[in-house]
């Protein structure tokens, strides 16, 4: 197993940086969420390009989003990188990520969706762990939209646990270990052919999308499966799934679906955990490191690893 390219734990008054790596964010809702960092005690420091519209749908060129996100990176007095919003995008910005700058200057980089991309990308190259967590316009702009405790644990280095209070439960029980692993499925599946592929061998996987019919998930998990994906994986873990229902359909459906995708798989599964698009209190999660899933009466999932180094660096100007 690689060594995890771990940054410094982040302190609460710390200066973090604030970029679009995909599409643009509401100004209002940026504004709120600039407003409740502030409100933690952090100092956020907008990018340049936070609020461009165009080209598209897209927060300003590849170039610009790029130089944005390396500028976060380099920059000696941030000590985090949050993302405004995923939406469509940050694929393009792949091939021209600087992997000797960013391993240089490695700090916690924080949102999922579609940000899913060059968080695994980053992780499975310069072994940078992922922090697939609450973004600026989408959860930090609503009052209940952040899971603080597990976000704070994260970026401090101390071990935590989420389970049946973060809507966690089983599917199919056992316990498993493994390196977790993971992110928005509709965003996986596109990786697969390309050469930034998810690596999901030995893996506790995380599995979340939102607004997907239960056999669009089905046909998503099917080619996973055939593209060798789930062959090795440990242990599986499905996120709320928002809105991942089937007008007139039971709503176990998507339950079923899942479990007849996985007939034969031995390990433990569980559903429903809030991270990434959920419905309030986004879970923070730490993707590369060791992590345990023990699916039985009440299922939990163990962060074993802090994802930074304890030692807190003076957080700045």
């Amino acid at each position: 197993m690689a060594t995890l390219l771990k940054p410094p734990a982040v302190a609460p008054d710390a200066l973090v940086a604030v970029v679009s790596p995909a599409s643009t964010p509401k100004p209002d809702l940026v504004d709120l969420g600039l407003e409740a960092l502030r409100t933690l005690g952090y100092t956020p420091q907008p990018s340049d390009s936070l609020l461009t519209r165009g080209p598209l749908y897209f927060a300003g060129t590849p170039e610009m989003r790029l130089r944005d996100l390396h500028h976060a990176f380099a920059d000696d007095d941030v000590r985090a990188i949050f993302a405004t919003r995923g939406g469509y995008g940050s694929n393009y910005l792949l091939e021209g990520l600087d992997l000797d700058l960013i391993s240089e200057s490695a700090k916690p980089f924080i949102g999922f969706s579609d940000l899913t991309a060059p968080q695994l990308w980053l992780l499975d190259q310069i072994q940078l762990p992922a922090f697939y967590g609450p973004m600026i316009s989408a959860d930090f702009s609503r009052e209940d939209g952040v899971h603080l405790h597990s976000l704070q644990a994260a970026l401090a280095g101390n071990p935590y646990a989420v389970g049946h209070d973060e809507g966690l439960r089983t599917l199919h029980p056992g316990r498993a270990r493994g390196i977790l692993y993971g992110g928005c499925l509709s965003i996986l599946v596109s990786l697969l052919g390309t050469p930034y592929e998810p690596q999901t061998e030995g893996k506790l996987l995380f599995l979340e999308d939102v607004s997907a019919k239960p056999y669009q998930i089905d046909r998503m998990l099917w080619q996973l499966q055939q593209a060798g994906k789930l062959d090795d994986v440990r242990g599986i873990i499905f996120g709320e799934m928002l809105d991942c229902t089937s007008p007139g359909a039971a709503p176990e459906l998507l339950d079923e679906v899942i479990l007849r995708v996985f007939d034969n798989f031995a390990g433990p599964i569980a559903i429903g955990l809030r991270s990434g698009h959920v419905s309030h209190s986004n879970v923070t999660l730490t993707f590369g490191v060791e992590a345990e899933l023990h699916a039985a009466n009440q299922a939990q999932l163990n962060l074993l690893q802090p994802a930074v180094e304890k030692q807190l660096l003076d957080s700045g100007p």
